[in-house]
């Protein structure tokens, strides 16, 4: 029998998992693993008998840089584990962006606020950049819509659904063959900045960027200029950098931008749907087989 510890505090979805994997719930000093329910400050010292850690993030940044991830124990993140929610914000603000709710919302009955050239996803090519998990959630509901998926992840093996794949290596060239981008790529120094002005420059001019990633995938100077300059049409994003953002950003006073405060993934939900992926990684774990979400030490995710 597995016996697992769970930290900072217990949660009912997931001492469920942890009963229905067939582990007992221990004391940290008495563990083989630690289910982490907390950030990075608080992180505690972990006992040599700690042989698995588990985390409740799909990022791991804070982790990283506060040292706490080492080589000598196995660690998952969370990575996938929300994608369907994920994955309903990122169609939301698509939509809201293009259907101008958000620009409805600020003029009130204003007709004449509204564009007359309101922009539909039927026959519009979206690219998914990053599509792991989210993206792969993402597909069915923007073909549901008439959408074409063009889907960009770093092997380039095909995406179940999506209409064309390509490898990141060949990301430069997505950027002029899509009508509006969706960012679900993890921060490392290989996305830092994705979205700076040379792609923005590439993208259409009816082109709405939604990121539902990381902040530090955007260069925000860029994108409001972008914006301000009428380069792209819109951006819709539930991240920033730094977060939260400044009270004076500029990018809150324009129009065609919708931001929400990183709400992609209720904080609400995030036991509850990590609770059957925790389970059958204990099972997995017990069987020594591979678990899901498995992070590479040195691949910051």
């Amino acid at each position: 029998m597995v016996k697992v510890a769970l930290a900072p505090v217990h949660d009912e979805h997931l001492v469920s998992a942890i009963n229905d994997a067939g582990a007992q719930l221990v004391s940290i000093d008495d563990a083989q693993a630690l289910v982490w329910i907390g950030g990075a400050d608080g992180f505690p010292e972990l006992p040599d008998g700690i042989e698995w850690v588990a985390l409740k993030t799909a990022g791991i940044e804070e982790f990283m840089n506060a040292g706490v991830i080492d080589d000598r124990r196995q660690w998952t993140n969370a990575s996938g584990f929300y994608a369907a929610g994920c994955a309903e914000h990122a169609l939301a603000l698509l939509l809201a962006g293009l259907r101008q709710i958000n620009t409805a919302v600020r003029n009130g009955w204003d007709k004449d606020g509204i564009d007359t050239k309101v922009r539909t996803l039927r026959g519009a090519t979206v690219g998914i950049i990053g599509a792991g998990g989210i993206g792969r959630e993402l597909t069915p509901r923007l073909k549901a819509c008439g959408a074409r998926v063009l889907a960009v992840n770093h092997s380039g093996r095909p995406v179940d659904g999506a209409d064309e794949t390509v490898p990141t290596s060949e990301l430069d060239a997505v950027w002029g063959r899509v009508d509006h981008v969706v960012l679900s790529a993890p921060s490392t120094a290989a996305t830092h900045h994705m979205i700076n002005d040379d792609s923005l420059a590439a993208l259409p001019a009816h082109a709405w960027v939604v990121n539902v990633a990381r902040g530090p995938l955007v260069d925000e100077a860029a994108l409001h200029r972008a914006l301000v300059a009428g380069e792209i049409a819109g951006a819709a994003l539930d991240v920033t950098d730094p977060e939260p953002p400044a009270a004076d950003n500029p990018l809150f006073a324009l129009p065609n931008v919708i931001i929400s405060p990183h709400v992609a993934n209720p904080a609400s939900a995030l036991t509850r749907e990590m609770a059957p992926f925790l389970a059958e990684n204990i099972r997995r774990f017990a069987a020594g087989d591979e678990l899901i979400s498995k992070v590479v030490v040195g691949r910051d995710y």
